[in-house]
């Protein structure tokens, strides 16, 4: 079966409130953020735990993305993501796997306290269980990444007062047998596209952020 896209770039009728960027990182946005995050539902047993990285990058709160090398083998290579990747038996839950990832793939140590909470959980399209696990790591500069060029081309930062806006926004209808069947965000970066399940964590994360503004492209996707 297969599926097409068609990318559409306008905007998803978002508001933008001047006041929002410098206040979005927060200890009462982060309160709030802790509070909702709390009542996640977690699976039984995930597959794979993605750190939806939060940071601070030349005074601009900002989401950290990585490139993924185009050496890595897989369907997911040259892509636009967040550090995360499969569990392993070690970790303690499926924080201690996104942090794993992330200090794997950023070479930096990453505490725990950094961390949010967890979202909830994404089934992609193999049947892999994927539990997005949402960070504010500080300032970029001052935590010195040093990514591990096995896995990561080079780091990527998308403004969150860009993110909020339709000049960065579109969406992609996918079909099935010549019909609709579901709509996915997608995001741009000078030069990239921010898709799939990357930017459905992204699209989740704003909701959380900016409650009763940014409207997200997913909630009723599949009713067109």
């Amino acid at each position: 079966m297969s599926l097409r896209p068609s990318i559409i770039w306008r905007g998803l009728c978002t508001k933008f409130s001047s006041s929002q960027p410098g206040e979005i990182l927060s200890y009462e946005t982060e309160k709030r953020c802790r509070q909702v995050l709390s009542r996640t539902v977690l699976p039984a047993k995930a597959s794979a735990g993605v750190l939806v990285t939060l940071c601070t990058f030349r005074g601009a709160p900002s989401f950290l993305y990585t490139l993924r090398s185009s050496k890595l083998k897989g369907r997911h290579k040259g892509d636009i993501s967040f550090p995360g990747g499969k569990c392993d038996a070690s970790d303690k839950d499926i924080i201690d796997t996104a942090l794993r990832e992330a200090q794997e793939e950023l070479g930096v140590s990453l505490a725990r306290s950094m961390v949010w909470g967890s979202m909830k959980p994404i089934t992609d399209w193999t049947g892999m269980v994927i539990v997005p696990v949402l960070a504010n790591i500080g300032c970029l500069e001052d935590l010195a990444a040093k990514p591990n060029p096995e896995e990561v081309e080079s780091l990527l930062t998308l403004p969150l007062s860009l993110a909020f806006t339709s000049s960065s926004q579109g969406y992609t209808h996918f079909r099935q047998r010549g019909r609709y069947a579901y709509t996915l965000p997608v995001f741009r970066l000078p030069g990239h596209k921010v898709w799939g399940l990357t930017a459905m964590m992204t699209d989740s994360a704003l909701s959380l952020l900016f409650p009763g503004s940014y409207s997200s492209v997913l909630s009723g996707s599949r009713s067109r």
